[in-house]
């Protein structure tokens, strides 16, 4: 789809669903928007809302490439602060892997299946050069979502678009049904979003490429700021390029 915008021709990484149901990034193969999954507090493998304490290793790399996600702190919404909390394999896995079997989050995600499926997803991230996040979204102290924060430019889909230094995508998995349906997906993604531009001063833009038939997804990014780029042609899908521009922060 033809259009004027200087970033009309890319591709970005992002979630949203139902409400906000979310996708994987390109080098996962798949990808979409906001909100689903199945969870609670109480679940195996749940988080506490403090971040885990950093004891060197992948975590350094993570100061060069995302400025020490672990250490950005809460975001506040009006629901409550949110922690973006490193998952951990020994402690989230079970929980991921449960919200990700949710029929709803399987249709965008693509991560159904047995625990080696999620894990494989996490590993491939954890084991990485700290381009990409994978984190627990811990709302008010409960754990109900699944995020990853990644850059953008460093990503594939950097490729098919003029990415700038620093650009950086979110992924939104809402995991809880009784978060669902509530509008937090726009709450959390604007949230998010705030924090990635006040903790990452280089950054000028956020990023996210919902699939564009998840309409209440691309919804939850217009209601959290983005503003709809194109419509790219991604691996698995044709999606949104949704965008949160610096510049207009403080205006939306």
């Amino acid at each position: 789809m033809p259009s004027s915008d200087p970033i009309a021709t890319a591709g970005f990484t992002a979630p949203v669903m139902a409400d906000v149901a979310s996708g994987t990034q390109s080098r996962a193969g798949s990808g979409s928007g906001v909100g689903v999954g199945v969870g609670s507090a109480s679940a195996p493998g749940a988080v506490s809302g403090e971040p885990p304490p950093r004891d060197g290793g992948h975590d350094d790399l993570l100061e060069d490439l995302l400025d020490r996600v672990a250490e950005w702190g809460p975001a506040d919404t009006p629901a409550g602060p949110l922690h973006l909390v490193p998952a951990r394999l020994d402690r989230d896995l079970s929980l991921i892997s449960r919200w990700m079997n949710d029929p709803a989050a399987a249709a965008f995600w693509e991560l159904a299946g047995p625990q080696g499926v999620v894990e494989e997803h996490l590993r491939a991230q954890l084991a990485g050069d700290g381009r990409s996040v994978p984190c627990v979204g811990v709302l008010d102290g409960t754990p109900m979502s699944y995020w990853e924060i990644y850059r953008a430019d460093l990503d594939p889909l950097a490729r098919q678009y003029p990415a700038g230094p620093h650009d950086t995508g979110i992924h939104l998995l809402i995991g809880a049904v009784a978060d669902r349906g509530r509008g937090l997906g726009g709450l959390l993604l604007r949230a998010v979003a705030d924090l990635v531009l006040a903790q990452r001063p280089s950054c000028a833009r956020v990023i996210a490429e919902p699939d564009i038939r998840n309409t209440p997804s691309v919804a939850a990014f217009l209601t959290a700021g983005f503003r709809f780029s194109a419509e790219v042609d991604l691996p698995a899908k044709r999606a949104a390029l949704m965008v949160r521009d610096r510049s207009l922060r403080l205006r939306l």
